[in-house]
C-alpha cells in the first residue's frame, strides 16, 4: 500500500470491542467516528443496539447514529448515500474518518460500490410482501430457487428480508439480482488507501461478552425501549422490529414469553449473529483486512501511526 491513509475501517462481530478501538483512534488522531452498523442508525433503540453513550459521543465527533426513525426501511443504498456525504464532510474538515460497525454490506458498499439495481416500485414491493404474508420463509426461498437457483443458493433459507428482496427484484425487473452485480457504481472509498481492521476475540470470550452485555442492556432500560417501540405497532418485517432481542422482548411484553426466556432468546440470537458476521467477512469482505485480537488492536492503536500500520498489517487469508 502507498499513500497516506484516507480512512480507518473497523469491523468485527458484535461485542468485540470495535467502538472502544474507534474512540481510541479518534481521540489520538483527531478523527470522526462514522457508524457502519445497520441497527445503530435507528433512534428507537439506543441501549439495545449498544450505541455510544453520551460521554463517548462527546469525546469525539460521531456521525450516522440514531438519526433514522424506526418506521423507515433503511437500506444499504440509503446508508451509502449518507456515509458518502459524511466522509466528504470529514475530509473537508481535515479530519480522519473512522468507520466502525458490524454490517458487512455497508463496508462492501463503501469499498466496492453497489450493484445498479433499479428502484423497486412501491406497488411491486407491497404485492410481494402481501403474497408472502403468513408463509414460512423456507417456502419463499423455494419459490426463489425455482426462479433464480443461483441467487437462492447464496441466501440462507431463513433469511426472510434478503429472500424477499430477491423476489422483489425478480418481480420488478424479470431478472435475477445477480444480473445487476456486474454493473457497480464505485463506492466512496474505492481505490483509496485505508487501514482495515477486523477484530477477532476468542470465541468463548466473545460469547461471554455477548451474554453479559445483553444483561447490562436490560438493566439499563432496554425493555422500556422495546415497550415504546411495540406501542408504535410497526410492520414486524421492518429492520428495527427484527433487531436482536426485540422479537423475544415483544413476546414477553405480550405475555407470550417469560422474562428469563426472552433474555435467553436475545442472547442466543446475538451469539448466532456474531458467528454469521465472522463467516461473512471471511468469505465476502474482499482483500486488505487485517484480522487481529481486540487487545492487540488497542495496543497498536496507542503507539502506531495509521500509515505505518496499514503498510505493515498482515493481510489475507483470514484465520479459519
Amino acid at each position: 500500500m502507498t499513500g497516506r491513509v484516507r480512512a480507518i475501517l473497523i469491523a468485527g462481530p458484535t461485542a468485540s470491542g470495535k467502538s472502544a478501538l474507534a474512540l481510541t483512534l479518534a481521540r489520538r488522531h483527531g478523527g470522526t467516528v462514522i457508524n457502519a452498523d445497520s441497527m445503530q442508525v435507528y433512534r428507537d433503540l439506543h441501549r439495545l443496539t449498544a450505541r455510544p453513550s453520551p460521554e463517548e459521543a462527546a469525546a469525539a465527533p460521531h456521525r450516522l447514529y440514531g438519526h433514522v426513525d424506526g418506521a423507515v426501511n433503511f437500506s444499504v443504498g440509503h446508508y451509502l448515500a449518507e456515509a458518502g456525504a459524511a466522509l466528504a464532510e470529514t475530509w473537508r474538515a481535515g479530519a480522519l474518518p473512522i468507520v466502525v460497525g458490524g454490517t458487512g454490506l455497508y463496508f462492501k458498499a463503501l469499498t466496492e460500490g453497489l450493484s445498479a439495481v433499479p428502484p423497486i416500485p412501491g406497488a411491486v414491493r407491497d404485492a410481494v410482501r402481501a403474497g408472502a404474508e403468513g408463509r414460512p420463509t423456507p417456502d419463499l426461498h423455494a419459490d426463489l430457487a425455482r426462479r433464480d437457483p443461483e441467487g437462492a443458493a447464496r441466501l440462507r433459507p431463513a433469511d426472510r428480508l434478503r429472500v424477499l428482496r430477491a423476489l422483489e427484484v425478480m418481480a420488478a425487473t424479470g431478472r435475477p439480482l445477480a444480473a445487476f452485480h456486474a454493473h457497480r457504481r464505485p463506492g466512496p472509498l474505492a481505490g483509496l488507501p485505508s487501514l482495515r481492521l477486523f477484530l477477532t476475540p476468542d470465541r468463548a470470550t466473545l460469547r461471554a461478552r455477548i451474554d453479559a452485555r445483553f444483561v447490562a442492556m436490560m438493566a439499563a432500560g432496554a425493555l422500556d425501549e422495546v415497550r415504546a417501540l411495540a406501542a408504535r405497532r410497526l410492520d414486524p418485517m421492518l429492520p428495527v422490529m427484527r433487531a436482536h432481542g426485540v422479537p423475544g422482548l415483544v413476546a414477553h411484553l405480550a405475555g407470550d414469553l417469560a422474562y428469563d426466556e426472552a433474555v435467553a432468546r436475545g442472547q442466543a440470537d446475538t451469539r448466532r449473529y456474531a458467528k454469521r458476521q465472522v463467516t461473512w467477512f471471511r468469505h465476502q469482505a474482499g482483500p486488505g483486512w487485517a484480522w487481529l485480537a481486540p487487545e492487540a488492536a488497542l495496543e497498536q492503536a496507542a503507539t502506531r501511526d495509521p500509515d505505518a500500520w496499514a503498510r505493515d498489517a498482515p493481510r489475507d487469508p483470514a484465520p479459519a
